[in-house]
């Protein structure tokens, strides 16, 4: 018997690891939450649009410094669909003693292809951010903007798996902070010429993780309480393409899952200029 080659010991490997999790109570997960719900007053549209017997790819822009991207959206959905999303995510957040056993600990899986794939053979609900780093770190006058760049990597694992792809919008992130200074503010001064010859940011995505100088609330390191908008756009599937990986395929689905983000999002920033909920001292509070 032959033993196994390199991709299928990684794909064993993640099966272990995803296997031993076990969600946390949702009675948790909302004490957890509450703070942050009480601070933000988010308000999501759409989420009687999900299903808990249809596992889905759950897309998701990022706002700046992604403080509000995850863990109101998931609590919200585990209370009102009984769904708990496993959320696939970069790398730099492993490498943080403590922070890296708590986000564990609420489902966030390191994001591979493998795990991806692990999950999907599960039937997890699995939520992913396309435009990673680069969206968490925005520039100036980037305020929900899209930086997918040439990524299909969501494509790509949802069309092999056949997974149905969720577009879930967001706004009020990027206007917590205001952003006094970016990377390419950095990259030009003398200290960010010298980490450059230095090789520190000797190519455009090392410079990506260049996070940007933004001030909160009276000017401290403190979020504005903004309120949050979550929405959750159409349903596309991929079940068409029967698992044909091909550049043409990969491109159909990604493209179309961008303008339905983009369709939220739009959709979301007139909701959120015509809403009189916003007490009259939060909307001065997030103006200074």
């Amino acid at each position: 018997m032959k033993g196994k080659n390199k991709k299928e010991e990684q794909k064993s490997s993640a099966e272990t690891t995803l296997n031993d999790f076990t969600p946390p109570k949702l009675d948790l997960m909302l004490k957890l939450t509450k703070p942050l719900h009480d601070y933000f007053t988010p308000e999501f549209l759409g989420i009687e649009k999900l299903d808990a017997g249809k596992p889905a790819l759950y897309i998701a822009n990022h706002t700046l410094y992604g403080i509000t991207d995850w863990t109101l959206l998931m609590a919200e959905v585990y209370l009102k669909k009984n769904i708990f999303i496993r959320t696939l995510s970069d790398n730099r957040h492993y490498t943080v003693p403590g922070w890296r056993e708590l986000v564990q600990y609420f489902g966030m899986v390191r994001g591979t292809r493998e795990h991806c794939s692990a999950l999907m053979q599960q039937g997890a609900h699995l939520m992913l951010f396309p435009g990673g780093g680069r969206e968490v770190f925005r520039r100036k006058n980037e305020k929900y903007s899209l930086q997918w760049k040439k990524r299909t990597g969501f494509a790509h694992m949802a069309i092999e798996s056949g997974y149905d792809i969720v577009p879930i919008a967001q706004v009020g992130g990027d206007d917590a902070y205001n952003i006094i200074a970016d990377a390419a503010d950095f990259q030009n001064t003398l200290l960010g010429k010298l980490f450059a010859k230095a090789g520190f940011y000797d190519d455009e995505k090392k410079a990506e993780y260049i996070p940007p100088l933004a001030t909160g609330l009276l000017g401290t390191p403190f979020p504005k309480p903004v309120k949050l908008y979550f929405s959750v756009g159409r349903r596309i599937t991929t079940s068409q393409y029967k698992g044909d990986t091909n550049e043409e395929n990969l491109w159909q689905v990604r493209n179309e899952a961008e303008l339905e983000m983009t369709k939220e999002l739009i959709k979301l920033l007139e909701y959120r200029s015509t809403d009189d909920s916003v007490s009259g001292i939060r909307k001065m509070l997030v103006k200074w």
